[in-house]
């Protein structure tokens, strides 16, 4: 078995996720993944003759995001005719799916050189844009588990695990004070490219757009919040509130207390990235360097109700397929979903939070469900080359009770 090596990894800035009002809302997603395939081919100085394929994360593929995105992206950049395409939908862990996918092409010999990526254009395609609803759609497996949503299982989740409101404030407001700082040091600037108008070349986006470092715990505290009203009034099919469908497989939990905002979820926006994975022959052959290897990767789902606790079992799993542990991984990028997420997966798995997220995540960043996990990989490796450290783990929550990790480690 051959290695995987990530060659590169690029991604746009992420804008708001508002229709007319983010920078980056006037772009058609297939122009903002195009836009990131060239600056992958270019940034790295690939042949992209010698691409085998293009695995690309979207969420949303209804639209403008429907017909393959993949496919017509990469013949809207230009790439060569025989480049094929493909769009995988893994809910939040699409993007980091698809470069797990290319690298077991790669590991299983059968491909030379991938790239997988994702994008979304929140603004363009909202979250429910392809009417599959939040429920598992089907009455029949409505019967079953009617999986509500993401927002009451991630108060649900800090209801059973005792997290108060205020550390969920506390970790959103360090989130923004350690993106800002980094966007200060221009830490992610060699993954980060500017998105451009094709009609004028002008720059639309040219820094992340999302983030208010200015933001305290204490401005934090006033937000209302974001989930107790679905909870307690919009009814389930058979008419019972989703806060009681909620607590119905938990009855050691009395009550959801809803302590999720707007300030300590994930920000809607728009982005897209992309990230190189070849072979040991492909280096050999083209004289390019890798800059990491792909270790270890693993998926699996937990209960898909309380639906956000899967980061730490999907974490272990890969850390034992990589003869790891904990202690042996240097930087974690754990998705900011909800704040709760990564306090969860923090203290399940008894991590150094200082080594978590350390450019801030999702809840200053944004959350462009279909690109976050390619996006983070990058944002991973690339801080990793600057503090000289060899590992990182990256692990996402995903619908459905799933979980994602993928280990990198430095060339």
């Amino acid at each position: 078995m051959t290695n995987a090596y990530v060659f590169g990894a690029v991604r746009t800035p992420r804008g708001r996720g508002r229709a007319g009002k983010g920078a980056l809302s006037q772009l058609h997603p297939q122009e903002l993944l195009a836009q990131t395939l060239q600056q992958l081919l270019a940034v790295t100085g690939a042949d992209a003759q010698q691409i085998d394929d293009v695995i690309i994360g979207c969420v949303s593929q209804a639209g403008e995001q429907g017909g393959n995105i993949a496919k017509n992206a990469v013949m809207h950049a230009g790439l060569p005719q025989h480049v094929a395409g493909v769009t995988l939908n893994r809910f939040c862990g699409s993007g980091q799916q698809a470069v797990n996918f290319a690298a077991m092409g790669v590991l299983a010999g059968v491909q030379d050189l991938v790239i997988g990526g994702g994008v979304e254009s929140m603004s363009r395609q909202p979250i429910g844009s392809d009417g599959a609803g939040i429920d598992g759609n089907h009455e029949n497996l409505r019967k079953k588990i009617f999986q509500v949503p993401q927002g009451i299982s991630a108060d649900l989740v800090a209801a059973r695990e005792g997290i108060r409101r205020e550390e969920l404030d506390a970790f959103a407001a360090d989130s923004q004070r350690k993106a800002g700082a980094a966007m200060a040091e221009n830490r992610f600037g060699r993954s980060l490219f500017a998105v451009r108008d094709p009609a004028t070349g002008a720059v639309l986006l040219d820094r992340d757009e999302n983030p208010r470092p200015e933001t305290t715990a204490e401005s934090l505290a006033k937000l209302p919040a974001a989930f107790e009203a679905m909870g307690a009034h919009v009814p389930g099919p058979d008419g019972a509130s989703l806060d009681q469908i909620a607590l119905r497989n938990y009855p050691d939990t009395p009550a959801i207390a809803h302590v999720h905002t707007a300030g300590n979820s994930s920000g809607i926006v728009d982005g897209a990235a992309a990230v190189l994975v070849g072979s040991q022959a492909f280096a050999q052959r083209s004289g390019l360097r890798p800059r990491a290897r792909i270790r270890a990767m693993a998926v699996l789902a937990a209960e898909p109700v309380l639906m956000l606790t899967a980061p730490a079992p999907a974490s272990q799993k890969a850390l034992k397929q990589a003869g790891m542990s904990v202690g042996d991984i240097d930087l974690w990028e754990i998705n900011e979903a909800f704040a709760v997420v990564p306090l969860e997966t923090i203290r399940r798995l008894n991590i150094d939070p200082s080594r978590v997220n350390v450019n801030g995540g999702a809840i200053a960043l944004g959350h462009p469900l279909g690109a976050t996990g390619a996006m983070l990989l990058g944002t991973a490796l690339d801080e990793l080359e600057r503090r000289g450290l060899a590992t990182a783990l990256v692990t996402m929550c995903i619908g459905g009770g799933q979980g994602i990790a993928t280990i990198l480690e430095r060339v």
